[in-house]
């Protein structure tokens, strides 16, 4: 009923919430697990995807972050990019989480000396804190620009991690779907770049993986998203074959393969925490 009310189109399964989220694993985490104190910070931003969805990344994302020297924080309560809100248009509500979430981010950035990168994990939630928080709350709000300037991949955080070595992922087939707002806003070159360095064969996928949000779940779009995802991803999936690793950060796009290939998609923080799993 709910999915029907909700329009859902039948033959979308619904995403799963996970059993403990992110942010919950984190409170019962010992302290003892972070590292020795003294380490550069870096906050760690649990994005409503990962935390309550894919908190696996999320805890991948902290241990590839402590081993390259970091310590890890997360804020001290949930906060929310809007961006649902700006994808329906609705900007004035956006604007008010946008607010209250830039306001509270902006201090835990600004400590420090050089200030703390803010890495996010999920590509369409950070490209707000880059790019659409600037364009909505104006681009001479202060706490708006420090966000702005902190946000940043996983990739380019671990790029300047002075010391830090990929793990050796040499010979392992990857195909990548880098999400639309990593093509649009934040840029994949310092991912490639890591990749290469762990010595992976990537094959890089060109198009959208067709599901945009909440867009391949309504109903009245399923057959346009099956078609946008067979212009280039489902292709370059069923050619790499079953042995190579499918990498997507996006939540969208790992829902995606998840549903239309039967493969289970790792983010880059999965895949640098268990190399392993590559293999």
């Amino acid at each position: 009923l709910g999915r029907r009310l909700g329009g859902v189109d039948p033959r979308r399964p619904l995403p799963t919430l996970a059993a403990r989220t992110l942010r919950a694993w984190w409170r019962r985490r010992p302290p003892a697990a972070a590292g020795p104190p003294g380490r550069p910070r870096v906050l760690l931003w649990p994005d409503t995807f990962t935390n309550h969805f894919s908190p696996r990344a999320g805890q991948a994302g902290v241990r590839v972050l402590e081993e390259a020297g970091y310590q890890v924080e997360l804020p001290d309560r949930a906060l929310c990019c809007g961006l649902t809100w700006i994808s329906t248009g609705q900007l004035d509500t956006a604007r008010r989480i946008l607010r209250r979430t830039v306001d509270r981010l902006a201090p835990l950035v600004e400590a420090g000396e050089r200030g703390t990168p803010l890495v996010g994990l999920e590509p369409s939630c950070l490209a707000v804190l880059r790019r659409d928080a600037l364009e909505l709350l104006g681009g001479d709000d202060p706490a708006a620009a420090a966000v702005a300037r902190a946000a940043s991949t996983l990739a380019e955080v671990l790029e300047g991690a002075p010391g830090w070595r990929p793990p050796d992922l040499g010979g392992v087939a990857v195909v990548a779907q880098p999400h639309c707002h990593q093509h649009a806003v934040l840029g994949w070159d310092a991912d490639r770049d890591l990749l290469a360095r762990a010595g992976c064969q990537v094959t890089a996928v060109g198009g959208c993986c067709g599901l945009a949000g909440n867009f391949g779940a309504e109903r009245g779009h399923h057959d346009v998203s099956v078609a946008v995802a067979e212009t280039a991803l489902l292709p370059a999936v069923r050619a790499a074959g079953p042995d190579a690793v499918v990498l997507a950060d996006g939540f969208s796009c790992r829902t995606q393969l998840d549903h239309l290939a039967g493969r289970r998609a790792l983010h880059l923080a999965e895949l640098l925490a268990r190399p392993d799993r590559a293999r």
